[in-house]
Protein backbone atom coordinates (compact mmCIF):
# COMPACT_ATOMS: atom_id res chain seq x y z
CA UNK A 1 0.00 0.00 0.00
CA UNK A 2 1.19 3.75 -0.89
CA UNK A 3 1.51 5.85 1.85
CA UNK A 4 -1.15 8.31 1.66
CA UNK A 5 -3.61 5.76 0.52
CA UNK A 6 -6.67 5.73 0.62
CA UNK A 7 -6.84 8.81 0.42
CA UNK A 8 -10.40 11.47 0.86
CA UNK A 9 -9.41 15.05 -0.79
CA UNK A 10 -11.70 17.86 -0.60
CA UNK A 11 -11.71 21.95 -1.73
CA UNK A 12 -15.26 23.20 -1.83
CA UNK A 13 -17.41 21.45 -3.65
CA UNK A 14 -14.74 19.30 -5.91
CA UNK A 15 -13.91 16.22 -4.05
CA UNK A 16 -11.64 12.67 -4.75
CA UNK A 17 -12.43 9.53 -2.99
CA UNK A 18 -11.06 5.84 -3.65
CA UNK A 19 -13.06 4.22 -6.29
CA UNK A 20 -15.03 1.14 -5.11
CA UNK A 21 -16.55 -2.10 -6.78
CA UNK A 22 -20.11 -0.67 -5.65
CA UNK A 23 -19.38 2.31 -7.97
CA UNK A 24 -19.56 0.45 -11.24
CA UNK A 25 -23.16 0.76 -11.96
CA UNK A 26 -22.82 4.62 -11.05
CA UNK A 27 -19.75 4.73 -13.59
CA UNK A 28 -21.28 2.71 -16.55
CA UNK A 29 -24.31 5.44 -16.17
CA UNK A 30 -21.83 8.28 -16.41
CA UNK A 31 -19.37 6.81 -18.60
CA UNK A 32 -21.96 5.78 -21.18
CA UNK A 33 -23.79 9.16 -20.88
CA UNK A 34 -20.37 10.59 -22.53
CA UNK A 35 -19.15 8.03 -24.40
CA UNK A 36 -19.22 10.67 -27.26
CA UNK A 37 -17.22 13.01 -25.52
CA UNK A 38 -14.95 10.64 -24.07
CA UNK A 39 -14.14 7.93 -26.87
CA UNK A 40 -11.44 10.10 -28.92
CA UNK A 41 -9.24 10.27 -25.67
CA UNK A 42 -9.52 7.14 -24.00
CA UNK A 43 -7.00 4.61 -24.41
CA UNK A 44 -7.94 1.29 -26.00
CA UNK A 45 -5.72 -2.04 -25.88
CA UNK A 46 -4.19 -2.84 -29.31
CA UNK A 47 -5.80 -6.14 -29.71
CA UNK A 48 -9.46 -4.77 -28.65
CA UNK A 49 -11.65 -3.46 -30.26
CA UNK A 50 -12.82 -0.52 -28.43
CA UNK A 51 -12.38 0.62 -24.32
CA UNK A 52 -14.86 -1.86 -23.14
CA UNK A 53 -12.57 -5.14 -23.36
CA UNK A 54 -12.65 -5.40 -19.26
CA UNK A 55 -16.06 -5.32 -17.40
CA UNK A 56 -16.57 -2.11 -15.24
CA UNK A 57 -16.02 -4.11 -12.11
CA UNK A 58 -13.31 -6.23 -13.64
CA UNK A 59 -11.30 -2.60 -14.28
CA UNK A 60 -12.53 -1.46 -10.47
CA UNK A 61 -10.79 -4.53 -9.51
CA UNK A 62 -8.06 -4.42 -11.12
CA UNK A 63 -7.14 -0.49 -10.07
CA UNK A 64 -8.10 -1.46 -6.72
CA UNK A 65 -5.66 -4.32 -6.83
CA UNK A 66 -2.99 -1.98 -8.06
CA UNK A 67 -3.46 0.14 -5.17
CA UNK A 68 -3.24 -1.86 -2.94
CA UNK A 69 0.28 -3.12 -4.22
CA UNK A 70 1.38 0.85 -4.70
CA UNK A 71 1.36 1.44 -7.94
CA UNK A 72 -1.68 3.82 -8.23
CA UNK A 73 -4.25 5.39 -6.85
CA UNK A 74 -7.58 5.52 -8.68
CA UNK A 75 -10.23 8.39 -7.42
CA UNK A 76 -13.64 8.87 -7.94
CA UNK A 77 -13.94 12.96 -8.99
CA UNK A 78 -17.47 14.01 -7.11
CA UNK A 79 -19.05 17.67 -7.19
CA UNK A 80 -21.28 17.96 -3.89
CA UNK A 81 -20.99 14.79 -3.45
CA UNK A 82 -22.06 13.22 -6.90
CA UNK A 83 -20.03 11.26 -9.30
CA UNK A 84 -18.47 13.26 -11.75
CA UNK A 85 -15.45 11.32 -13.35
CA UNK A 86 -12.77 9.61 -12.94
CA UNK A 87 -8.83 10.85 -11.98
CA UNK A 88 -6.23 7.99 -11.64
CA UNK A 89 -2.66 7.98 -10.62
CA UNK A 90 -0.57 4.92 -12.26
CA UNK A 91 2.48 4.11 -12.60
CA UNK A 92 3.56 5.22 -8.47
CA UNK A 93 7.54 5.04 -8.44
CA UNK A 94 9.49 5.52 -5.35
CA UNK A 95 13.27 5.24 -4.78
CA UNK A 96 15.14 7.60 -6.29
CA UNK A 97 12.36 8.54 -9.18
CA UNK A 98 9.79 8.93 -7.46
CA UNK A 99 7.61 10.08 -9.72
CA UNK A 100 3.57 9.07 -10.95
CA UNK A 101 1.80 10.09 -14.06
CA UNK A 102 -2.16 11.16 -13.68
CA UNK A 103 -5.07 10.70 -16.07
CA UNK A 104 -8.45 11.95 -16.17
CA UNK A 105 -12.29 12.55 -17.25
CA UNK A 106 -14.96 14.67 -16.24
CA UNK A 107 -18.79 14.31 -17.24
CA UNK A 108 -19.37 16.78 -20.11
CA UNK A 109 -22.08 18.33 -18.00
CA UNK A 110 -19.80 19.35 -15.83
CA UNK A 111 -17.00 20.48 -18.16
CA UNK A 112 -16.09 24.38 -17.51
CA UNK A 113 -16.34 24.78 -13.93
CA UNK A 114 -12.72 24.54 -12.90
CA UNK A 115 -13.42 21.14 -11.63
CA UNK A 116 -11.00 18.98 -13.14
CA UNK A 117 -8.17 21.48 -12.39
CA UNK A 118 -8.89 21.86 -8.70
CA UNK A 119 -8.87 17.81 -8.33
CA UNK A 120 -5.92 17.53 -10.45
CA UNK A 121 -4.18 20.52 -7.97
CA UNK A 122 -5.31 18.33 -4.79
CA UNK A 123 -3.68 14.73 -6.63
CA UNK A 124 -0.66 17.03 -6.99
CA UNK A 125 -0.40 18.04 -3.82
CA UNK A 126 -1.23 14.85 -2.22
CA UNK A 127 1.23 13.38 -4.06
CA UNK A 128 3.96 15.67 -4.20
CA UNK A 129 3.53 16.46 -0.33
CA UNK A 130 2.24 13.61 1.30
CA UNK A 131 3.35 10.57 -0.61
CA UNK A 132 6.42 12.22 -1.07
CA UNK A 133 6.85 12.30 -4.67
CA UNK A 134 9.53 14.75 -6.56
CA UNK A 135 7.31 14.31 -10.18
CA UNK A 136 4.15 14.39 -11.40
CA UNK A 137 3.27 13.32 -15.25
CA UNK A 138 0.87 13.86 -17.64
CA UNK A 139 0.53 12.86 -21.48
CA UNK A 140 -1.93 14.73 -23.40
CA UNK A 141 -3.01 14.20 -27.02
CA UNK A 142 -1.87 17.28 -29.57
CA UNK A 143 -5.94 17.95 -30.17
CA UNK A 144 -7.18 17.63 -26.81
CA UNK A 145 -7.82 21.27 -25.97
CA UNK A 146 -10.07 20.76 -23.17
CA UNK A 147 -6.81 18.89 -20.99
CA UNK A 148 -4.21 21.47 -22.60
CA UNK A 149 -6.53 24.09 -20.71
CA UNK A 150 -6.02 22.43 -17.74
CA UNK A 151 -2.58 21.79 -17.38
CA UNK A 152 -1.32 25.30 -18.91
CA UNK A 153 -4.11 26.94 -15.68
CA UNK A 154 -1.76 24.98 -13.19
CA UNK A 155 1.57 26.24 -14.97
CA UNK A 156 2.46 22.39 -15.63
CA UNK A 157 5.94 22.76 -17.82
CA UNK A 158 5.81 20.66 -21.17
CA UNK A 159 9.03 18.82 -21.99
CA UNK A 160 8.57 17.23 -24.87
CA UNK A 161 6.27 15.61 -27.57
CA UNK A 162 6.07 11.75 -26.78
CA UNK A 163 5.26 10.12 -30.41
CA UNK A 164 3.00 7.26 -30.71
CA UNK A 165 2.87 7.22 -27.28
CA UNK A 166 -0.33 5.47 -26.69
CA UNK A 167 -2.91 3.48 -28.33
CA UNK A 168 -6.54 5.48 -28.66
CA UNK A 169 -9.28 4.22 -30.93
CA UNK A 170 -7.49 1.84 -33.24
CA UNK A 171 -4.13 3.60 -33.36
CA UNK A 172 -0.90 4.93 -32.13
CA UNK A 173 -1.56 8.45 -30.89
CA UNK A 174 1.56 11.15 -30.24
CA UNK A 175 0.90 12.75 -26.75
CA UNK A 176 2.61 16.51 -24.87
CA UNK A 177 4.05 15.52 -22.02
CA UNK A 178 4.08 18.29 -18.94
CA UNK A 179 5.16 17.60 -15.60
CA UNK A 180 5.68 19.60 -12.63
CA UNK A 181 8.91 18.86 -10.23
CA UNK A 182 8.51 19.55 -6.05
CA UNK A 183 10.76 22.53 -6.06
CA UNK A 184 8.64 24.41 -8.23
CA UNK A 185 5.48 24.52 -6.41
CA UNK A 186 6.22 25.10 -2.65
CA UNK A 187 3.44 26.60 -1.81
CA UNK A 188 1.39 23.61 -3.63
CA UNK A 189 -0.51 23.60 -6.73
CA UNK A 190 -3.98 24.16 -5.48
CA UNK A 191 -2.37 27.91 -4.84
CA UNK A 192 -1.85 28.25 -8.13
CA UNK A 193 -5.39 28.30 -9.10
CA UNK A 194 -7.93 31.83 -8.11
CA UNK A 195 -9.36 31.38 -4.30
CA UNK A 196 -12.64 30.90 -5.67
CA UNK A 197 -11.91 27.84 -7.68
CA UNK A 198 -14.21 25.29 -7.11
CA UNK A 199 -16.84 26.95 -5.63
Amino acid sequence: MSPGWPAELQHGRVGLRPLRVRDAGEWRRLHDANREWLTPWEATLPEASGPGFLSVRSMIRTLRRRARQGHSMPFVVTWDGEMVGQMTVSGITMGSARWASVGYWVAQSHAGRGITPTALALVCDHLIGTVGLHRVEIAIRPENEASLRVVQKLGFDRIGLAERYLHIAGRWCDHWLFQVVAEDVPGGMLARLQPDAGH
